[in-house]
Parts: structure tokens; C-alpha cells; sequence
């Protein structure tokens, strides 16, 4: 089970959708829910920003910074109670957002993030949260879309399996709730492609190793043209599924390539939450 959950606090238009998901996890599993909020700047900058000519910030400036970030967390905590989380504490670091989430999911069983706004429509947030803390972060990521509206979670779940060591990592991350679902489909994509990670028989194995963890399970082999990415995307809207379980993989790999960019089709567009582990 999940013990402490890590949820990105920023005050955002998207912020409401990703806590909804965190607090529900947290009431469901008994967690502490963390929220994580930082000023964007460090000590350690600000003190080389002060002896700086160029961008001096004086210490009223930087308590103002500190304050406003302040404010954003205070209706998280009572929001989240609202939302069921009985255990909560709000945390605010002094660094960029990105390495504020990546130094409290240090101490975290799962870090909540949103995904990033499409092309075009920023909205300001910090961009490719999600794909970071998941390729560098110790903890796998939730990614909650923005529509997302307080769905039971984690409803039925797909996994995308390659046979990979990440997407083994990220199905461990989320046996808590593979082992709550009604039903979890196993999808393999033209798992011929990776015949030699698969064995005789595509999913059989891993299907049988999530029964014998109380996993109700059916394997779905794909035969397509269309990328794992889309493929996974598509399956979750036709079954109306409530979470996708992925791998995440970095961008230079060799494996990334030849799955056509799965993890950034995954991170950008799954149309439920998404877990993932690298």
C-alpha cells in the first residue's frame, strides 16, 4: 500500500484535477498526503543573484516570494481534507520545482503530477514535470490529465507490457491498485517484434505472476500499425478504462525508438491517470 503520497502544489488551473486523484488515493489507502511547493529559486542562488550586478533581489523580495508560494498552500490543506485525506502536511522548499518534487520523493511511495499543457496552451506550470521525475525521480509518478474529475481509482487498468525491465518496475509500483481493480488487461503490442523478452507464449508468464498476486488479469495481444503509445491510448478510451500502467523510457535509448516515443505519446495524452516507472 501507499503510506505517502508526494502531489505537486502550484496553484495552477490543473492543480485540482491531480489533487483530486492524490487525496482520493491517500483516503483509500490510509496515507499521509505531502504537498510539494516551491519558490523556483534556491538559497544558494539567491545569495550568488545577490552578489550579482546584473539581477540583485533584495530580502524583502525573496520573503515575498517565499509568502506567495505560502498562500498556494494553504487551500491545498483544506481542499484535501475536503476530499477525504485525513493525514496532510504541506512542504515548501527553497529550489526550482523540479528538484523540490525530486528531493521529497526521495521519501515518498508516489509522487502525483499533471500532465503538461498541449502545444500552444500553456498555462504557465513548469514544463515536462512529469517525464523528468519519472526518468530521474527514485519513486514512479501518477500523471492525472487535466479532465480528470474524481473517477474510482483505479477502476479497470490497462498495462502496457513489453517485457521490459521499466515496465516490470512500474507494474510492481502499482500492484496496490492492480490488486483493488475489477479487471486488468495485460496489452501487448506486436509482441513479435520483442519475441526474445516475451517467451513461448506473449503475457502468459507475467499474467500468471500478477494472479498469484490476487490480480484479476486477462491478456490482450494488439496486432497494429499504429505506435504501442497510440495503441495504449486508444484501448483506454474504447474499454473506458480508469488507469494505464506503463515504463517510462529516455529519450536516446535504442528501445525508445523502436516502441515510436510510447512514453511521450503516454505522458502527454493518456486519457486517465497514468503510472509509470523507469
Amino acid at each position: 500500500m501507499y503510506k505517502t503520497i508526494i502531489v505537486h502544489v502550484d496553484g495552477g488551473p490543473h492543480q485540482d484535477s491531480r489533487l483530486r486523484a492524490a487525496a482520493l488515493l491517500a483516503a483509500g489507502h490510509g496515507a499521509h498526503l505531502v504537498g510539494s511547493a516551491a519558490t523556483g529559486i534556491s538559497m544558494a542562488n539567491f545569495a550568488i543573484l545577490n552578489s550579482s550586478m546584473a539581477m540583485p533581489i533584495s530580502s524583502e523580495d525573496y520573503q515575498a516570494l517565499r509568502d506567495d508560494v505560502a498562500t498556494k498552500l494553504q487551500p491545498f490543506e483544506e481542499q484535501a481534507a475536503r476530499l477525504g485525506a485525513d493525514s496532510v502536511e504541506s512542504r515548501l522548499v527553497d529550489d526550482n520545482t523540479r528538484y523540490g518534487l525530486l528531493l521529497h520523493s526521495r521519501y515518498a511511495d508516489l509522487v502525483v503530477l499533471s500532465q503538461d499543457d498541449p502545444p500552444g496552451a500553456h498555462t504557465g506550470g513548469a514544463r515536462h514535470l512529469p517525464e523528468f521525475l519519472a526518468l530521474h525521480g527514485p519513486r514512479p509518478v501518477l500523471v492525472v490529465p487535466a479532465a480528470y474529475r474524481g473517477a474510482p481509482l483505479p477502476g479497470t487498468a490497462l498495462i502496457g507490457w513489453d517485457g521490459s525491465l521499466q515496465a516490470i518496475r512500474a507494474i510492481q509500483a502499482a500492484l496496490p491498485l492492480l490488486q483493488a481493480a475489477p479487471l486488468v488487461r495485460l496489452v501487448l503490442v506486436n509482441p513479435e517484434a520483442l519475441s526474445e523478452l516475451h517467451g513461448e507464449e506473449p503475457g502468459a508468464d507475467m499474467a500468471l505472476y500478477l494472479a498469484r498476486h490476487g490480480v484479476q488479469v486477462e491478456v490482450v495481444v494488439e496486432r497494429t500499425r499504429d505506435t504501442p503509445g497510440d495503441t495504449l491510448i486508444a484501448l483506454a478510451h474504447d474499454t473506458r478504462a480508469g488507469l494505464l500502467v506503463a515504463g517510462a523510457y529516455g529519450h536516446n535509448r535504442y528501445r525508445e525508438w523502436a516502441l515510436g516515443g510510447a512514453t511521450q505519446a503516454l505522458l502527454r495524452r493518456a486519457p486517465v491517470p497514468l503510472l509509470c516507472a523507469h
